[in-house]
């Protein structure tokens, strides 16, 4: 599974249908407004490589609002919910 972290700068008064529009696409998983230098940030999950190229361009690059984005894509994740289960494994409750 590919991850990939997409800012969206936005058009402000088409900020909350835009983000709307992004997240009813497939394979985007969750569609955050935020404060700061980009309007909207969009968390993808795909299968390969080359369908981030039919979603990012060809799908939220089109979505109307939008007006540039910059794709980052993710390696590993170090999220603490991960890391806690991975120390609970085999681990039995001692009471």
């Amino acid at each position: 599974m590919i991850t990939a972290i997409v800012l969206i700068h936005a058009q402000a008064d088409t900020i909350p249908e835009t983000a709307q529009a992004i997240a009813d696409i497939d394979g985007v998983s969750e569609v955050y407004s935020c404060a700061g230098d980009v309007d909207l940030i969009a968390l993808v999950r795909v299968a390969a490589h080359e369908d981030l190229a039919d979603l990012i361009p060809a799908k939220i690059g089109k979505v109307p609002g939008v007006t540039n984005t910059d794709t980052h894509i993710a390696f590993r994740s170090y999220a603490r919910a991960d890391t806690e289960s991975a120390f609970a494994i085999g681990i039995e409750d001692a009471d």
